[in-house]
């Protein structure tokens, strides 16, 4: 099959440092490839992949101090795939709806899936305009709010079996992984662990429109004795970050489209603390993969539930739901519907106009 992959500019696939929808776009991509597939990949320049890579940017766009307009170089990279359109079986998109007018007049079959979150009034009358644009969702949850969408199938993001090794170490600490930012509730998870006395290492990185966050609410607090501000971490790094955790506490208070940290998490046999809300119940099994918790309360009591949780099962529940191999499969089944309706309706066009 000739698959284009057509991933966002703000992170290189895979990303350096953070950047979920990459990262997901670099697992699929090199999973497509080794399955054999003939892959092409829109993404910047500073890209590593063994498909063929299109860049209409030379470097990824956050950590270009010269990019000034991340939409122009966007309108870019949509020109260079139409030009591209007739050399792909189907076109697989990750840009949200940029694409929308473009592929609404294309002839090739295409999918998207849409990474974020989806519960905004604005995008009501977006969705009913394209009502016949083909959507992938990454939790049942996040199709909630447009139930009008051309929802397809729900695929649910996937790691190389290979990206995290599973392991029995009892943790020395409490984890949070992501982005400081309100509705990650850094707040919740440094309280959590000065309540329970136990320490906490926090790796994140600090997006602009979230500094006056962070200076005002999530600073004063690095000052405690238990607490240990590490920064952004890379894959290599996540490892020994994940392992040697009691738990990764994930009390967020947003609908979380999927949380792929949770599934790194119990890739590395982690056991997760997390909040009832978004896609956390679709991927957290509740008392074998970690706690779902509605309370601070009950989140303090999880910490030693969780520590009697055998990781191994922990481990056992990312092998057999959260592979990218399973994952590409579940995309690959997506394309092959697609075309096979798309060749449908062009023998059924053709035979009306006889």
């Amino acid at each position: 099959m000739r698959i284009a992959q057509v991933s966002p500019l703000f992170e290189s696939v895979p990303p350096k440092l953070y950047g979920g929808t990459e990262r997901i776009v670099s697992y699929l991509t090199e999973e497509l490839v080794k399955q054999g597939h003939e892959v092409t990949l829109f993404a910047s320049g500073d890209s590593e992949t063994k498909a063929k890579l299109i860049a209409p940017c030379n470097k990824a766009l956050r950590l270009d101090s010269e990019s000034m307009d991340p939409l122009a170089h966007h309108f870019t990279l949509m020109e260079m795939v139409q030009r591209e359109v007739d050399n792909f079986d189907i076109i697989h998109f990750h840009i949200d709806y940029l694409h929308f007018p473009l592929s609404r007049r294309m002839l090739t079959p295409h999918i998207s899936t849409l990474h974020g979150r989806l519960d905004m009034t604005d995008l009501i009358p977006l969705y009913k305009e394209y009502k016949e644009i083909p959507v992938v969702s990454i939790s049942d949850f996040q199709r909630k709010p447009l139930p009008e969408a051309n929802w397809v199938e729900t695929v649910y993001h996937g790691l190389p079996s290979d990206l995290y090794k599973g392991s029995n170490r009892e943790g020395k600490y409490l984890a949070f992984l992501g982005r400081f930012s309100p509705e990650k509730r850094p707040e919740r998870a440094i309280q959590l662990a000065i309540d329970a006395g136990i320490p906490i290492k926090l790796a994140a990185k600090v997006d602009t429109k979230d500094h006056e966050y962070f200076e005002t609410v999530i600073k004063p607090m690095l000052n405690h004795p238990l607490v240990e501000y590490v920064g952004e971490v890379s894959e290599k790094e996540k490892q020994e970050f994940l392992e040697n955790a009691i738990a990764l506490v994930f009390l967020i208070d947003w609908p979380e489209p999927f949380g792929l940290v949770m599934i790194e998490s119990i890739a590395c046999g982690t056991p997760v603390i997390a909040w009832r809300n978004g896609s956390v119940p679709e991927v957290i099994e509740d008392g074998v993969s970690g706690r779902i918790v509605e309370s601070m309360e009950e989140a303090l009591c999880s910490i030693e539930e969780v520590k009697k949780l055998d990781r191994s099962k922990v481990r056992a529940c990312f092998d057999k739901r959260f592979s990218a191999e399973r994952m590409t499969r579940d995309y690959v089944e997506v394309y092959d519907q697609l075309i096979k309706t798309k060749s449908m309706s062009n023998i059924n066009f053709v035979y009306k106009n006889v």
